[in-house]
């Protein structure tokens, strides 16, 4: 499925030069959001069309914090508004000036790449260059049956698609066949976008067929972590620097999408989290064969870090420790998901960007990330 060979499976993909990634070891702090529907003061859910309009608030505070990107998720499920990330990034494009935006994450697997590229070619002009994407293969699987696709392709979907969207974005004209799209043929797309310089990256779980994936297409990668502890990363990450090596590919970030809530105090910020934070993994582990969730299992993620809960230096601790253990120069912050009030939200991002990202930059100056580089505060 190349310009000009037949498909190999497992081909290396070559990467052009980045233009607009951030260099291996600079920091970079984002935001990110599911555009949960909250439970309103009169005890009913605040209406969908204003949580729409209250995540570009969200983002404008991002902005006004000092932070460097807001991403919108992708679902589609009853009390979740993300399902158009591009369409209210626009709206944020007209709202900030420096704010990179992107997708945490786009389901790629259920997606057209050429759509893809209309969207994030548009909303990087819209926006003065400023779009970035995160692309996965899709945790919440409901993408699948709702746009007609099947779960036994689920690594052949989202491999297929990875290479015609980087294809796409990398040279045009294109041509290209595969089993779930129809064929281009000298293929140009508008508006243009010059190769390298939309930022993708890879949205990785926890598999290492995900690793070696954005390895050999030479791309970043930014870990969800949802639960366990941190270090559980680390040979995740040893395993795609090895991978990038043997595979000849320029070095690349590591990003950590991490979920949490900063409030006055340590404790404050746990009892507010906690049933807000119990109920969502509640509802969904039934979907996804979890057990249920217990309060010594939330006590123990927030302890071990794979939700960063507390009061500003807790949280700041606790990211820099991450970052060093995971060789991470990129922190999203998943700022108060779950059904938080949009107040709470706007004032955890605003947290996170001006009391935990200056001492988090303080704490990596005195000890840098721990992958062979440097990391100078940006």
């Amino acid at each position: 499925m190349s310009n000009q060979n037949e498909h190999v499976p497992h081909e290396v993909i070559r990467r052009e030069a980045r233009i607009a990634d951030p260099a291996p070891g600079e920091l970079h702090f984002g935001i990110g959001t599911f555009a949960f529907q909250p439970t309103g003061p009169d005890g009913n859910p605040v209406d969908g069309t204003q949580v729409v309009r209250d995540v570009v608030e969200e983002a404008v505070a991002a902005e006004r914090s000092g932070l460097d990107s807001f991403g919108i998720a992708e679902h589609y499920r009853p009390g979740m508004m993300d399902t158009a990330a591009p369409v209210m990034l626009g709206a944020i494009a007209g709202r900030t000036s420096t704010l990179k935006l992107g997708s945490a994450v786009t389901v790629l697997s259920t997606q057209d790449p050429v759509r893809v590229y209309n969207e994030y070619a548009t909303l990087d002009a819209v926006s003065g260059g400023r779009a970035q994407l995160i692309v996965g293969r899709g945790s919440a699987i409901e993408s699948f049956p709702l746009f007609g696709y099947n779960l036994s392709d689920y690594e052949e979907l989202f491999e297929e698609k990875l290479e015609l969207l980087m294809m796409l974005l990398r040279e045009q004209p294109v041509t290209w066949s595969g089993r779930f799209r129809p064929p281009l043929v000298d293929q140009l797309l508008e508006p243009p976008v010059k190769p390298g310089s939309l930022p993708v990256w890879v949205g990785v779980g926890g598999s290492p067929g995900s690793v070696i994936r954005a390895a050999r297409f030479g791309l970043p990668m930014m870990l969800g972590v949802i639960g366990g502890s941190i270090e559980r990363f680390a040979p995740l990450v040893d395993l795609y620097r090895q991978s990038l090596e043997v595979l000849e590919q320029q070095a690349q970030p590591v990003g950590l999408h991490v979920h949490g809530y900063i409030a006055d105090t340590d404790e404050e910020a746990v009892e507010t989290f906690w049933p807000v934070w119990e109920a969502m993994m509640n509802a969904e582990a039934p979907k996804r064969g979890w057990a249920p969730f217990r309060r010594e299992r939330f006590d123990a993620e927030v302890h071990a870090g794979s939700i960063v809960v507390g009061s500003p230096e807790t949280v700041a601790q606790r990211v820099a420790h991450g970052m060093r253990v995971a060789g991470a120069s990129r922190f999203d912050f998943v700022a108060a998901a779950s059904r938080m009030p949009h107040a709470d939200k706007v004032e955890s991002i605003e947290r996170f960007g001006r009391e935990v990202v200056p001492r988090v930059k303080e704490l990596l100056a005195e000890s840098p990330v721990a992958d062979g580089r440097d990391v100078p505060a940006r």
